[in-house]
């Protein structure tokens, strides 16, 4: 059951760079693809981008919405996560063709997808001209969970034996977290 992150800390869930799944929905339309260009702009309120090209299906959801879930996928959501973006959702109903289980968000439309390790369901900011010339979209968290196996007192932590996030480097490769150490033990 994932556990509520309160929002100032929500921006931990994405500082080490995972690529994610992109949710979104309008109507009786729904999306994922997925997405490794996206980062942590500012704390609190916690507020990230993602880059969601002109021509994705997902961003003709997301500008009639004006919300999306990022969501963090695991080791074992790899093939998936390569899967979801690599064709388009005009083409296939991606949720039937991937069997994708979801769930309820709590304050957006988007269906969250079950497996992951982090959701963060967000608001967009309209910045047109960043949307044009860059495909680039600010959003606000409006809530924040995490799987307690690995996120627990505001902290990542990927024991041996649990799922770890992914890294999207090129062409369906990827890399995972990895061991977690402190600067301090290294001095």
């Amino acid at each position: 059951m994932p556990i509520a992150v309160p929002l100032p800390q929500a921006y931990r869930l994405l500082n080490h760079g995972p690529t994610v799944l992109v949710s979104s929905a309008y109507g009786e339309r729904r999306n994922v693809m997925a997405a490794a260009w996206n980062t942590v702009l500012d704390f609190d309120p916690p507020k990230f981008v993602v880059v969601i090209d002109k021509a994705s299906y997902t961003r003709e959801l997301v500008e009639a919405s004006g919300a999306l879930a990022l969501q963090i996928p695991s080791r074992a959501q790899a093939a998936l996560t390569h899967a979801v973006g690599s064709v388009s959702g005009r083409d296939e109903d991606k949720f039937a063709t991937h069997q994708i289980a979801t769930f309820p968000a709590e304050k957006i439309a988007a269906p969250l997808v079950e497996g992951c390790l982090a959701w963060l369901e967000c608001k967009v900011i309209p910045e047109p001209h960043n949307q044009q010339q860059y495909d680039l979209f600010i959003v606000e968290a409006v809530a924040a969970w995490a799987d307690p196996l690995v996120y627990s007192e505001g902290r990542w932590h990927f024991p041996p034996e649990t799922p770890r996030s992914i890294h999207h480097v090129a062409g369906g490769a990827f890399f995972e977290s990895g061991e977690l150490f402190r600067a301090a033990d290294e001095a």
